[in-house]
Parts: C-alpha cells; structure tokens; sequence
C-alpha cells in the first residue's frame, strides 16, 4: 500500500516538473528565435501615437524591443538621443518601428499638413492598396493622375470590353492616411529553430487618399469606387499630356 503511494506521488511530482519544463521552453520559444537572427533592439510602437506629439511625450508609446536584424528599418531609432524639440510627422500605429524620418521640426509639420483647397473645388476620400498609390509614396500636396478600370461598358461600340482610362489629370491630395496592420512576433518552427525574417520591404495595408476635384470628377471616383476600379500615378504639374493613349482596350495594348 505504502509503495504504491509512493509510487503515485512520485509519478505527480514527475508530471509537475514535465509541466514546468514545457511551460519554460515554449516561454523561450520566441527569445531563441529572435536570438538566432542576429537580434537588434529599436524603438518600438506600443500605443497609437497622433501626428504633431512631442518626442518628450513619446516615453508613453513606445519600448524598446528586439528585432531579427533583417526586419529592422535602415533609419530605425534605437533611443530618442538627439531628437528633442521634434515631434512626429504622422500618426504612429502599434507595431511600427520608430524611425528617423517619422520625427521631425514643429515648422515643417505646419508646412505638411496645410494643404488649401483651391476655391470652387470639393473634397472626395477613397480607399486604395499601396501597389494601387504608386507603392504608397503619395503624400498631401502631390498631384495624381486617376486611372478608371471598367471590366465593360466603357465603349459603347464594343460594352463587353474591358477598358483603362487615365480619366483625371494632375489632382491635389489633400490627405493621406494608412490603415493599421498587425505586426505578428516571430513563431519558432515545429523543430524550435529560427523562423525565417519577415520581408519588410514591402508597404502594407490600405491607404485612405482625400483629393481636391470638381464635381464632375468626384461624380466618377465615387462611381468607380463602387462599381469599377481605380489606380494611381504620380502626375506633377510639369509632366507631359500627350493626350494619348485615350481609352485602352486589348488590342491597343500591343500598338
């Protein structure tokens, strides 16, 4: 009986400490995956951060965290030394890694975000994926050219076409914001060695863009907005209208 027992707390005892070591590795898990990618630490978003906030106020909203060194931004910040006086130029999202070109002088920023509608126009908003805003390199007081995608009924002669126009020439943006995105920690594969490094090099997440048009233009980029497609350029003022291609369908793609 008295072997038995024993026997017994002996196979608990045994269990406890299976548990506890189980628990400790996974615990682990993500450190020795980091580890094993040459980890960097850099300031890090914890909590949203509103465009125009003081570096002296920034403590609050990040930490400093290691990252796979393939993953870390070239200008990441890895502390805030030398960036007093500055505050940040954008909305800053969790997950996001503080970098340089985010901070900057209280003057340039009122320079930034002062974007006038010029008088008889109006404001519209639509929502685009990066590859669709020239990678996401738009910013307020760049001019777009507005391409309209209709997959038929472009041309009356032919309305089971499918056609692309560059529709709206050199439009004002007003405003640009980015959608969050989720910036999942590194996952140890089956075996606990390094996952590999995530390709940062690549925007993500949509774009909110604001345009300043007439009416008329914002009657077709709310129309394509729901019923067709849109895609961006990058048109400043200087750039050459040669007036062609008008409307593209297939058999003007190889001309």
């Amino acid at each position: 009986m008295k072997s038995r027992l024993l026997a017994g707390l002996a196979a608990v005892v045994l269990a406890i400490v299976g548990a506890l070591l189980v628990v400790s590795y996974a615990q682990g898990a993500d450190s020795r995956a980091v580890q094993g990618l040459d980890p960097v630490a850099v300031l890090v978003v914890k909590k949203a951060v509103p465009a125009g906030t003081p570096v002296a106020a920034l403590a609050a909203f990040v930490a400093s965290e290691e990252l796979p060194g393939k993953a870390v931004a070239t200008s990441a910040l890895k502390n805030l030394n030398g960036m007093e006086g500055k505050v940040t130029a954008v909305d800053l999202l969790p997950g996001e890694q503080l970098v340089e070109e985010r901070l900057i002088a209280p003057e340039e920023l009122k320079t930034r975000g002062s974007v006038d509608v010029p008088e008889g126009l109006q404001e519209v908003s639509f929502q685009l994926e990066p590859q669709r805003v020239v990678g996401g390199r738009i910013a307020p007081g760049d001019r777009v050219g507005i391409f309209i995608n209709l997959k038929a009924g472009g041309l009356e002669a032919k309305p089971d076409k499918e056609t692309t126009q560059l529709s709206i020439h050199k439009v004002l943006v007003t405003a640009v914001q980015r959608a969050p995105v989720a910036t999942p920690s590194p996952q140890p594969s089956a075996d606990g060695s390094a996952p590999p490094a995530e390709d940062m090099s690549l925007p993500t997440g949509f774009l909110m863009l604001t345009v300043a048009v007439n009416d008329v233009d914002a009657t077709k980029i709310v129309y394509a907005s729901e019923f067709a497609s849109l895609w961006l350029s990058k048109e400043p003022l200087n750039a050459t209208d040669s007036g062609k291609p008008g409307i593209m369908t297939k058999p003007e793609v190889y001309k």
